[in-house]
């Protein structure tokens, strides 16, 4: 598995050992243990999500507040996304900033996002389906939307046309009115 650090230290890019050959192609897309090491903090998983989207539609940018902020580590099983997570610790050095990462079926991908971050995604091919693994449960009254289009954090969204979204995320948080974490 190789780990790189984004230029958010805190967000990951985790790409794992592919074997392959002219019958297809094996890898271990989770070990806990190796995870833990490459976080460096002992991270437990409650619970596996997956989503299927077509072309254009852009999920997030989504957050929980603690008591139940949200881990997570996602990745591309079909498709292609331009996957997005937002700094939204106040005291960190890079509080308001965001970081992108194309994730796929073929470049097998996965990012890390750690607690406090907004977290969204746009896909970019035809349809994408997405895991992710989340490090606390679903809780809607914690759940919040930052804007994605938001000026203030000036995400470079790869867009070909106006992205479909959720009535919730087109009506979402601006950064600077957005509950944050202390």
């Amino acid at each position: 598995m190789k780990v790189t650090p984004t230029r958010i230290p805190d967000v990951l890019i985790i790409e794992p050992k592919v074997f392959g050959d002219d019958r297809g192609f094996f890898f271990e897309s989770f070990n806990h243990k190796a995870f833990n090491e490459a976080v460096g903090q002992d991270v437990t998983f409650v619970q596996d999500n997956h989503s299927r989207s077509a072309k254009n539609v852009l999920r997030g940018l989504h957050y929980q507040l603690p008591p139940k902020a949200q881990g997570k580590l996602v990745r591309v099983v079909q498709g292609e996304v331009f996957d997005v997570a937002v700094d939204l610790k106040k005291g960190s050095k890079t509080y308001g900033q965001w970081v992108g990462e194309i994730l796929s079926a073929e470049n097998k991908k996965q990012m890390w996002i750690p607690p406090g971050f907004a977290h969204g995604f746009v896909t970019l091919s035809e349809t994408a389906e997405f895991l992710y693994k989340t490090t606390e449960y679903y809780a809607q009254e914690y759940e919040r939307s930052l804007l994605w289009s938001d000026p203030e954090l000036g995400i470079d969204w790869p867009f070909e046309a106006e992205p479909k979204l959720a009535a919730k995320d087109a009506a979402a948080t601006l950064f600077l009115k957005a509950e944050a974490f202390h």
